[in-house]
């Protein structure tokens, strides 16, 4: 009787687990977000735009998938990167750069590393869209896990 009930229970509990997955799933991510100012450029220019990161890491797969959004720029943008490891008020190479299009709103996913992985999460990454007016950033906003 009791190899009965722990079958049973095993049979519900996978059963169980099966209709759950994708809630596992998007407990298993972690969003982000940024919000993009000439203020926050380092630095610092008085560009009239502003914009957004709306971000999110897989932690199964490591994939990042992000949409930026941005309006009010001194001309179009030639490029826009992640940049890191920096902390907010400091400078860093290219950490990932934007494939594709760039026009608003700019649209993407890479697989990252163990280490990208981590200064992300540390809030070590910065999003910098860049123009030809300003070409070492026009817009940047420090990439922050939402609460």
């Amino acid at each position: 009787m009791k190899t009965r009930t722990f079958l049973s229970l095993g049979v519900i509990a996978a059963a169980w687990g099966l209709s759950v997955c994708g809630t596992v799933l998007a407990a298993d991510s972690t969003a982000f977000v940024a919000k993009l100012a000439g203020a926050n450029e380092v630095p610092a220019n008085a560009s009239p735009g502003s914009g957004t990161l709306e971000a999110s890491l897989d932690k199964q797969t490591s994939v990042l998938s992000w949409t930026v959004t941005y309006g009010g720029l001194t001309g179009p943008v030639k490029a826009g990167h992640f940049h890191g490891p920096a902390m907010a008020g400091a400078n860093a190479g290219v950490a990932l750069g934007f494939t594709g299009s760039v026009e608003s709103p700019v649209k993407g996913s890479a697989t990252l590393t163990a280490a990208q992985i981590d200064d992300l999460m540390s809030g070590k990454w910065y999003v910098n869209l860049h123009t030809a007016a300003n070409p070492g950033g026009e817009v940047r906003g420090q990439v922050m896990p939402t609460p």
